[in-house]
């Protein structure tokens, strides 16, 4: 098994084009890919198919990484490997976007990208809406259906600047393992809970802009993100 610094500069190495130490670190995780290979099995796709991707994923992770991200490699390296897959299977599989969706989705973000150029500010979506004349539900469901899941291993870009996943409350510092653990469970969440987390913790939104998003009530939020830290809590005390 190779140790920190060996597989530092085969990163290194990887990413001035020697494909030498490309094979050699996939060589040498590859008990690492199949692992992440087999939680997506029965689904249809061929393991060799769900392989390939996992080693893409993994190129991806080597190309990614940076030491200063203070986690090892293979920690960082697995939601890559997951999130490849994940993505094949979302744009793949039988749920689809439609091409209407997606060409509205292009407009948006475009829209919003010259916007913000522009005024040197988001837009707000009526402001969208009136410019664009799409309906309000119409410009947020066509964002919502290309928006990339976000990564535990994403920058916050606060003033910490740190990571997702280091920003979720803990009584102690938190192992690679404890945080590949929180990553498992955040992912198992239901979609609503998963994006009342992100979007309290790790975008900074209060209760008040939360229920607006999802049309619910400001106590509702506020008693669906208590379950959900006390959920969480009980998943890791039972690990």
């Amino acid at each position: 098994m190779l140790d920190k610094d060996e597989t530092l500069l085969l990163i290194q190495q990887a990413n001035n084009g020697n494909d030498s130490a490309k094979t050699k670190l996939i060589e040498e995780n590859k008990p690492l890919i199949k692992s992440i290979v087999k939680r997506f099995t029965n689904r249809g796709i061929e393991y060799d198919d769900l392989y390939q991707l996992g080693c893409l994923g993994f190129l991806k992770a080597i190309i990614n990484f940076d030491p200063q991200y203070e986690v090892k490699f293979t920690t960082y390296a697995v939601p890559m490997i997951a999130g490849e897959i994940k993505r094949f299977i979302r744009d793949d599989g039988q749920i689809k976007i439609s091409r209407a969706i997606k060409t509205m989705s292009y407009r948006v973000l475009n829209f919003i990208e010259n916007y913000r150029n522009l005024h040197n500010e988001e837009p707000t979506i009526e402001t969208i809406s009136n410019e664009l004349k799409i309906n309000k539900e119409d410009i947020v469901f066509a964002l919502e259906s290309v928006k990339t899941p976000i990564s535990l291993y994403e920058k916050t870009n606060d003033d910490e600047n740190l990571m997702i996943l280091d920003k979720i409350p803990a009584k102690k510092d938190l192992s690679d393992d404890d945080k590949i653990l929180i990553t498992d469970i955040i992912k198992k969440l239901p979609e609503r809970e998963q994006k009342i987390i992100i979007l309290r913790y790790f975008r900074d939104q209060t209760q008040s802009e939360i229920a607006n998003v999802l049309g619910v009530s400001q106590v509702q939020v506020s008693r669906l993100e208590n379950k959900i830290i006390e959920k969480i809590k009980k998943e890791l005390s039972a690990e």
